[in-house]
């Protein structure tokens, strides 16, 4: 409780300008040299860093926590499906208790690999590959996945050890928050890094939008059953049909508002459940919420499945979602791929 209470406390700090932050700036210059000599230290070949025989695209973010990486990695490869590419996917596998390079399997449980990359392996039906190192997980990758072409890689856009060829770098409606760097804001590199290519994920677009974004936004229309996925409801008629349940949200992501907003803008009303992102349900049971019907994320729909306190809940309903994106992201990434050499 008292993590959230801290994590709360600088997720509001971090939007502005205000006392706190200007208090943690001298720490934030002392992080930005850091930060800079490491980045300087693989640019002289100081640090070593590693180019694989196929293409790599990075998808990541710059601000602390989750923005919509998973989406957006589970439509980029479904793209490059489409296109006629065979990718692989690499991923840090947060919360996975495992050390080295695992391969993700239909029988892989979230303690094994970590949710996001479960979640990336059912949706986008391609190898998935978790582990600390990114180089040695698309090594591993590759070796046993000969017809892998192309890697992506779900965050990891600060490990320089592994060289790339593509960078998409992913905000949200907080953009860059006060702007400043860690701990006296949210950013892990400085809002002007270089990138190929910048999304924003939010429903509506902004002026203060940076040069050239593309909107990415996560579209979900219905709710299926936890227990029975063939059982499902559409969002808009949820409340219509049952007007007198009461309903709660959950949701266990890197920024809970944004799933809730959603769910108002289909004009439901419920009590909202922000949790932690990457949440361990394993000792949370619903218990204490008295709903009769409870919204949860995919994210944390995929570990709710391996506890048997909640795979067993009828009251626990899924809300897919999918990114929608403007197909030139994928015509510019194409033609980026189009030019990539073999080392």
């Amino acid at each position: 409780m008292a993590k959230n209470r801290l994590e709360s406390w600088f997720a509001r700090t971090w939007l502005r300008r205000g006392p706190a932050a200007c208090l943690l700036l001298p720490l934030s210059w002392l992080y930005a040299l850091l930060s800079a000599a490491r980045r300087a230290l693989y640019r002289l070949g100081v640090l070593k860093s590693e180019r694989l025989p196929v293409p790599v695209i990075v998808v990541g973010n710059i601000f602390v926590g989750g923005t919509g990486k998973t989406p957006l990695t589970i439509w980029l490869v479904q793209a490059l499906q489409q296109a006629g590419y065979q990718p692989g996917v690499v991923s840090r596998g947060h919360g996975a208790r495992h050390e080295g390079a695992i391969a993700v399997a239909a029988t892989s449980t979230p303690q094994q690999v970590g949710d996001e990359p479960l979640l990336i392996f059912q949706h986008a039906r391609c190898p998935v590959v978790v582990g600390r190192n990114r180089v040695a997980a698309a090594q591993a990758l590759l070796a046993a996945n000969p017809q892998v072409n192309v890697i992506v890689s779900d965050d990891g856009l600060q490990h320089y050890a592994l060289q790339r060829d593509v960078e998409i770098v992913l905000f949200d409606a907080r953009l860059g928050g006060n702007g400043w760097l860690l701990p006296a804001g949210p950013l892990r590199e400085p809002a002007s890094r270089r990138r190929d290519f910048t999304v924003v994920n939010a429903a509506a677009r902004s002026l203060d939008w940076p040069q050239g974004a593309l909107q990415m936004r996560l579209l979900g229309g219905h709710a299926e059953k936890l227990t029975d996925s063939a059982q499902s409801i559409s969002l808009t008629a949820l409340q219509r049909t049952i007007p007198a349940q009461r309903i709660a949200a959950a949701a266990g992501i890197g920024h809970p508002e944004r799933f809730f907003q959603m769910l108002r803008n289909a004009g439901l009303s419920f009590e909202a459940i922000a949790l932690p992102d990457h949440f361990d349900f394993s000792d949370y049971s619903f218990a204490a919420t008295a709903a009769d019907l409870i919204l949860i994320t995919e994210k944390d729909a995929v570990k709710c499945r391996h506890i048997a306190a909640l795979r067993d809940d009828p009251r626990l309903w899924v809300v897919p979602v999918s990114a929608q994106l403007d197909d030139a992201l994928a015509e510019r990434i194409l033609e980026k791929l189009r030019g990539y050499t073999t080392a």
